[in-house]
C-alpha cells in the first residue's frame, strides 16, 4: 500500500495517518509551518519531514533521544542552515557541498538541505523481516547551465527495530555529464562515557585532522582548540573517550577518516557506551569513500557527527574539482547506494565491536 502525501493532510492537531502491524503514523503542522511525520513503532519513534528536504528531525528508541541539541526546538522553511539546525539527518549535495570557500557559489552543503519536496510518500509492505513502513519522495533539481537531475531519497523503519535503512538515488535528466558530490549529514547526541569504535586503522594516513577554526572565534578559543586539533592529530586515541578530560570540540572539529570496509565493502562505526549500547552507522565505501567526523560541544550546540558518510571532502566543489574528487553521471544514468543507522542494543554492539576488530586484525 501507497500513500501519495499532500500539504492539506496536515494541520497543528496532530492525528493519525495510518497504522500497519505495530507501526503508527501520525500527521502534524509545526508552529513554523513546516510538515511532519510521526513514525512510532514498538521500540521508539522518529519525526519525518516529508516536504522540507525529507529530514530526519528527531530519533527517538529505547527511550533514549538520541538526536544532537541546539537552540532550534522547530524546523523552519529557510535558506539559511542555521536558520533551521536541528535536525538529526539531512542530505547534502549535489552540485556542490560542505563549507563554500571563496571561489564556490553554492550554498553551505549545497542545495538539497534547502529543497522542497514537490512528490512524498509512505509506503508499507512486508518481507522476511517483518513489516514494514517506507518514507520517499522526489526532488527535482533543474537549473538552466548548472544541472538537471531527480533526487530520490527513502528511509525504512520495521516495526520491532531500531535501525534505520537509508537508501539514496539520483539520475541525470540533462544533456550533459553531471558532476556531482554528495553528504549525509548525521547528527547524533554525544553520549559522555562512551567510546568511538569504527573500521579505520588509526593513523595519519588515515585520519586526516583539518585544522581551522571560524573567522570570528575568539582568539583564546581558538588557540586551545588548533592546539587540540594538532594533539589529536598526532594521537587520534584522544578523541576516542567522549567527554574524556582534556577534549576540546569548542566550536568545532572535522576530520576526514579513510575507512577499511568488509567483504561488502560496508564499513561501521559506533559511539558505544558499554552496557547500554551503541548509536551506529553503517556506509559503502566504494560510493562515499571520504567520509568527515564532525564534533561540536558548545554551550548551546551538543553534537557527536562520528560519521557523516561522504563521496569528498567537505571543502566546497572548487577544492573536489581541483582535486579529482567529484564523481560524475552521464544523461540517463543513476546513482544508488544504502547506510544503516540507528540504535544497537549492547549484545548487538558487541558483536558490532568484534566484527570491527577482525576487519583491522
Amino acid at each position: 500500500m501507497r500513500i501519495n502525501l499532500r500539504k492539506e493532510f496536515f494541520s497543528e492537531c496532530e492525528h493519525e495517518l495510518v497504522t500497519f502491524g505495530d507501526i503508527k503514523v501520525t500527521a502534524y503542522k509545526y508552529k513554523t509551518g513546516v510538515e511532519a511525520l510521526r513514525v512510532q513503532n514498538r521500540r521508539g519513534h522518529i519525526i519525518f519531514l516529508p516536504f522540507l528536504a525529507q529530514q530526519i528531525w528527531r530519533i527517538v528508541f529505547d527511550g533514549k533521544d538520541l538526536a544532537m541539541e541546539t537552540p532550534l526546538k522547530e524546523p523552519v522553511y529557510s535558506k539559511a542552515l542555521m536558520e533551521n539546525y536541528g535536525m538529526f539527518l539531512y542530505h547534502c549535495g549535489l552540485t556542490g557541498c560542505g563549507a563554500p570557500q571563496a571561489e564556490d557559489k553554492h550554498p553551505q552543503h549545497g542545495e538539497l538541505p534547502y529543497s522542497v519536496f514537490d512528490k512524498a510518500h509512505i509506503e508499507c509492505g512486508e518481507d522476511e523481516n517483518g513489516k514494514f513502513i517506507k518514507l520517499g519522495g522526489e526532488f527535482e533539481y533543474n537549473v538552466v547551465y548548472s544541472a538537471h537531475y531527480l533526487f530520490h531519497p527513502e528511509i525504512k523503519l520495521y516495526e520491532n527495530d531500531t535501525k534505520l535503512r537509508v537508501s539514496v538515488s539520483f539520475t541525470n535528466l540533462c544533456n550533459a555529464p553531471l558532476e556531482y558530490m554528495y553528504l549525509c549529514h548525521i547528527n547524533y547526541r554525544p553520549i559522555d562515557g562512551a567510546e568511538l569504535i569504527y573500521s579505520a586503522p588509526k593513523d595519519k594516513e588515515h585520519i586526516i585532522v583539518h585544522k581551522g577554526v571560524f573567522p570570528d572565534t575568539p582568539k583564546d578559543k581558538a588557540e586551545k582548540v588548533l592546539s587540540y586539533m594538532d594533539k589529536v592529530q598526532e594521537n587520534p586515541a584522544l578523541h576516542h573517550i567522549v567527554g574524556a578530560e582534556g577534549t576540546v570540540f569548542d566550536p568545532e572539529i572535522c576530520m576526514t577518516i579513510k575507512y577499511k570496509g568488509d567483504e561488502d565493502n560496508r564499513a561501521y562505526t559506533m559511539q558505544y557506551k558499554r552496557g547500554e549500547g551503541a548509536c551506529f552507522v553503517n556506509h559503502p565505501v566504494d560510493a562515499l569513500p571520504l567520509p568527515v567526523r564532525w564534533i561540536s560541544r558548545t554551550e548551546d550546540v551538543d553534537s557527536m557527527g562520528m560519521i557523516l558518510p561522504a563521496s569528498a571532502q567537505h571543502m566546497g566543489r572548487a577544492y573536489a574539482k581541483r582535486n579529482g574528487l567529484l564523481k560524475s553521471l552521464d544523461k540517463g544514468e543513476t546513482a544508488s547506494f544504502y547506510m544503516e543507522t540507528g540504535w544497537l542494543s549492547d549484545d548487538e554492539a558487541k558483536a558490532m565491536e568484534s566484527k570491527i576488530h577482525k576487519m583491522l586484525g
